[in-house]
């Protein structure tokens, strides 16, 4: 589809500033939302980004200048309904992107009013968004960030969202079956459910995408200006964890690795979550379909990730340690974990691997801030139990 009307829903966010640019670039009418949640929360425990960006409003004023682009912006909370009706009632989408969520599993876990809030900012905003679709324009697809996480690690391979089940001489496709290890990851199991329920009853467009852990921060677009960068977290919180290696390996802080470190994963280049979305987006699901993507380019160990920042930190001389401390979580240490992940594959993706070259560009654009290091943020030690 050309020519889209994009509403990016958590506009302001890690992922969902450089999805804006991207959309833009590329002669999307582009609309973001935010309500400054990261910011505030980030201030509040004292875990700011690495890198102070411009607001949104300030952002997408350097984008007009570098750019000659515009982006309409409105500052709000999705989970108000008549707020977020009014932005689809003005702009009738195509497409809405929804990035809008609590998106931190540690911070879902740290108290009973952040849990609360967890609930209620991720379960009201999906559902606001199938209202606000099936009331302003049922045509409209619904593209929202999953987690693999929603899976768990089970001991069966990972198939992208659907399980065909032969039971007792019958068959039949369900969700596959889905473990969540937060509170944060229970949400987003809900999240699935919603948006499933009402593509059952409304006949709605969705792809679900189910993103592994994503690192990195360069992108084309934030390459034509500094200021244009997204933000880098690498706190407990909000930070994922190959960001948060690097930043420990400059700031001469131990690799804090939770256990055994033998947990595995599928993660993901920032750049390869932009051209994922924007696949999706321009070959959209199709009436009454719920599509399911597993959002992921490579499957690493914690171990296997220390190690290689170790690799890369020696070559700007630094030697870091691994210190392999109780693990905070209930999760597995070693299991098995095979995620199938060909969809996204068959739509377009070019992934960007996790080469050397790779990490020293993180390594050298972490330095250049070294300054911004918080060593207290680091590590917070919030406990699942």
């Amino acid at each position: 589809m050309s020519d889209m009307n994009v509403l990016i829903l958590g506009g302001d966010g890690y992922l969902g500033w450089p999805t804006a640019m991207y959309f833009s670039k590329r002669g999307h009418k582009v609309t973001v939302v935010d309500n400054y949640f990261r910011r505030y929360a980030s201030t509040e425990i004292d875990c700011e980004s690495l890198i102070t960006t411009p607001n949104l409003l300030q952002r997408v004023q350097i984008w007009k200048e570098v750019t000659g682009r515009d982006l309409d912006v409105h500052i709000g909370d999705i989970t108000d309904y008549e707020f977020l009706l009014s932005v689809f009632k003005k702009l009738c989408p195509d497409a809405v992107i929804h990035y809008a969520e609590q998106p931190s599993a540690p911070f879902s876990m740290i108290n009973r009013d952040k849990a609360a809030f967890t609930i209620k900012n991720n379960l009201i905003s999906t559902l606001n968004i199938a209202y606000a679709v099936k009331e302003t324009n049922p045509d409209c697809h619904i593209i929202k960030l999953g987690t693999m996480g929603e899976y768990g690690t089970p001991n069966i391979d990972i198939e992208e969202g659907w399980l065909e089940v032969n039971h007792k001489g019958r068959k039949d496709t369900f969700l596959f079956p889905r473990q969540a290890s937060s509170l944060y990851h229970t949400t987003k199991i809900q999240d699935t459910d919603l948006l499933w329920f009402y593509v059952r009853i409304w006949g709605l467009r969705v792809t679900d995408l189910m993103q592994g852990p994503v690192y990195g921060i360069h992108t084309d677009e934030s390459e034509i200006d500094k200021r244009l960068c997204t933000i880098f977290h690498y706190d407990e919180i909000f930070g994922t964890v190959l960001n948060r290696f690097i930043v420990q390996a400059i700031a001469g802080y131990p690799l804090t690795i939770y256990g055994k470190g033998g947990q595995t994963r599928g993660y993901l280049n920032l750049m390869d979550t932009l051209q994922c979305v924007y696949l999706s987006a321009i070959q959209a699901a199709k009436e009454g379909e719920m599509r399911v993507f597993n959002q992921v380019t490579e499957v690493f160990t914690v171990n296997e990730l220390a190690l290689k920042v170790q690799v890369a930190a020696a070559k700007f001389g630094y030697e870091v340690k691994v210190n392999n401390i109780e693990n905070p979580r209930r999760e597995k240490e070693e299991h098995y974990y095979n995620p199938k992940y060909t969809g996204l594959l068959d739509l377009g993706l070019q992934p960007h691997y996790l080469t050397e070259e790779t990490l020293e560009s993180l390594f050298k654009t972490a330095e250049k801030y070294k300054e911004n290091i918080n060593r207290n943020a680091i590590f917070r030690g919030v406990k699942w139990g």
